[in-house]
């Protein structure tokens, strides 16, 4: 499994709009999981400032990772490979 970092541009986002977001990406990882397909939500970071929002998972392929935020209907400019360095 490798990390993989969902780059949006979130900007005039609610809060409660936000919490959605994150209900539906966890939601279609557990979905997904439970098909057989290895993938996991990690966390998010989010800088309302500029709308820009850092979502990681835990997945065997940047297409996986497409493929949920794709189902889930959530917006993404990028999917990247990536280190967690949570110390």
């Amino acid at each position: 499994m490798s990390v993989y970092m969902v780059e949006r541009n979130l900007k005039g986002i609610s809060m409660e709009d936000l919490a959605g977001a994150q209900k539906a990406a966890i939601a279609k990882a557990g979905e997904m999981s439970n098909s057989g397909v290895q993938i996991s939500y990690i966390r998010s970071t989010f800088a309302p400032e500029d709308g820009r929002c850092m979502c990681l998972f835990d997945a065997q392929s940047e297409s996986d990772v497409r493929k949920l935020n794709d189902d889930a209907g959530l917006p993404y400019e990028n999917v990247v490979n990536a280190l967690d360095l949570t110390p």
